[in-house]
């Protein structure tokens, strides 16, 4: 309905507006605009003349029942039952066909745990894929890990120990144990490399042979743990709903590209500081940051430059998404500009968009010292909440999830409750699939074929027009990256619906078939939405 109001405007008045409907009581119609006084200043006309000119054209359309003016130029519309029914047979649209887009959807290292950020990153990450997805763009999902490094040493040092020279006893460990295994490793290395000397040096020297093991031992070890960890990644991205990843990337991979280009670029986008080089950011309004260190070996921002290339090599993306904490915003502040500057081709492609952190009531998480909430714990506690409501399905554990961190702004904090996320009856994932289900039980009750209404009782309008929202409402989820506003549609249609039913009555009645056919509209509806969002929309729970 946006779309027409804006192209009378500019039929009009040749000025394009962005038109922002909003929903009055229904008392005063279905839409409301205030489009006449933003025109006002640059007509040089009074709000209301311009008003009327609009309404004149909106009557003439034959899309609406009535059109008035409220005021000093708002104007409210009452849109034809045809043309309500009409808009629900709208689809989003696709503003960004013929694009490419690469998305990092997931990015936890090997060799450590996984915690409910990474779940939440991934969740995220895998949304707005869906989204570019759907506006048109050929959308890539890859990951990026950390492979090399001091988190490597550290957990290299706490297996060889426990291995102690014999393979059989890393071949010994069941699956299901490994993660907790690898956990457990990780702990006791950064433990180690904080409280011993010697374990500090050893762990170092571990560290620097990540790109390559001289000891053969040593580096089937690490293949080997490496290759668990990928394993239980990949396995994790699935439980949580997310789609795989079309390509690996990682930092041994990227390390050498990225090396050499900044070393190309000393003298006018890097400068040597006491034998490392950096990027001076403070010339830019950021921080002045280590690309290569004084030994010659590259840093977390030099790699990343070098994926950039790797990304743009494979997939020659319009735009790069990364998603991350919150904590990395100033790193790749740094970070991209300094690739605007050594590698312009790539100007304007990659976006950090930054998360906010989950909490409970302990507080944030954190993997450095093992105090974490790892993921195994938070899929235990959702397993067991869900079983003393009955039957366990992994339909539901995903629907929880997605849905408790994509129903809040991208960038807030979210406190997470495990008890809310699995609620079904309140603002949860599972209560819109159960809203979903129920409308297909109706469905399944009934023997006639829907049929398009002529007219619309007050009930069945107001559901009729909060369905005719969604068009508008994925657009906007689509264009700005926002899943939020998705969910928040969803759980008030879900509302409109329940208020419908509570005074329609669908099986046996006199418009049964009509019924079927807003009924069918909304459970799909309902279908579309969660598709977008990750979230499973069985027909039956």
């Amino acid at each position: 309905m946006d779309t027409k109001l804006a192209q009378i405007v500019k039929e009009l008045f040749d000025i394009d507006v962005e038109i922002k409907l909003t929903r009055p009581d229904a008392q005063f119609g279905d839409y409301a605009s205030n489009v006449a006084l933003q025109l006002a200043k640059p007509l040089s006309k009074s709000p209301r003349a311009i008003a009327e000119e609009i309404a004149n054209s909106l009557r003439a359309s034959g899309d609406f029942d009535a059109v008035t003016i409220a005021g000093p130029g708002f104007i409210n519309l009452t849109v034809s039952t045809q043309s309500l029914l009409d808009e629900l047979e709208h689809y989003p649209q696709k503003s960004r066909s013929g694009e490419s887009v690469v998305v990092e959807v997931n990015n936890p290292n090997p060799f450590k745990d996984l915690h409910i950020g990474h779940a939440y990153n991934c969740i995220t990450a895998d949304t707005l894929a869906n989204l570019l997805e759907a506006s048109g763009a050929v959308t890539h999902r890859v990951s990026y890990h950390g492979d090399v490094g001091l988190h490597v040493g550290k957990s290299m040092w706490a297996i060889l120990r426990y291995v102690d020279g014999d393979m059989s006893r890393l071949d010994a460990i069941p699956v299901r144990e490994r993660p907790a295994f690898m956990s457990r490793m990780y702990v006791e290395g950064a433990a180690a490399y904080k409280d011993d000397e010697d374990a500090k040096q050893a762990i170092e020297l571990l560290t620097k042979q990540s790109f390559g093991f001289d000891d053969v031992f040593e580096q089937n070890v690490y293949d080997t743990c490496k290759a668990w960890s990928f394993s239980y990644i990949d396995e994790t991205v699935l439980r949580l709903g997310s789609h795989a990843a079309e390509k690996r990337y990682v930092e041994s991979d990227a390390d050498a590209l990225g090396v050499a280009t900044v070393k190309s670029q000393v003298g006018t986008v890097f400068e040597e500081s006491d034998g490392a080089i950096v990027f001076p950011g403070e010339k830019y309004g950021l921080y002045t940051n280590v690309f290569v260190s004084s030994r010659g070996t590259g840093l977390y921002a030099a790699r990343d430059l070098g994926l950039m290339q790797l990304k743009q090599r494979d997939f020659h993306p319009n735009k790069s998404f990364i998603i991350t904490g919150d904590e990395q915003k100033a790193y790749f502040e740094v970070v991209i500009k300094a690739a605007e500057l050594a590698l312009p081709e790539l100007s304007g492609v990659t976006k950090n968009i930054p998360t906010g952190t989950v909490k409970l009531s302990t507080g944030k998480m954190s993997s450095r010292t093992g105090d974490v909430l790892n993921i195994e714990w938070l899929f235990e506690k959702l397993h067991a909440a869900a079983s003393e409501r009955g039957e366990v399905k992994d339909v539901v554990i995903i629907a929880a999830l997605r849905y408790a961190f994509l129903k809040v702004r991208i960038g807030s904090d979210i406190i997470f409750d495990i008890n809310e996320a699995l609620s079904i009856e309140g603002n949860s994932g599972p209560y819109l699939q159960y809203a979903h289900a129920r409308a297909r039980s109706i469905l399944g009750k009934t023997t006639k074929a829907s049929v398009r209404p002529v007219e619309l009782d007050k009930a069945e309008r107001l559901l009729v027009s909060k369905l005719g929202e969604y068009s508008d409402v994925a657009t906007q989820a689509m264009n700005q990256l926002a899943p939020h506003t998705l969910c928040a549609y969803l759980y008030e249609l879900s509302q409109v619906f329940n208020r419908f039913y509570e005074k329609s009555q669908v099986v046996g009645d006199a418009r049964e078939a009509e019924r079927v056919y807003i009924v069918h509209a909304y459970a799909e509806t309902l279908k579309r939405g969660l598709t977008l969002l990750g979230i499973p929309a069985p027909e039956q729970l």
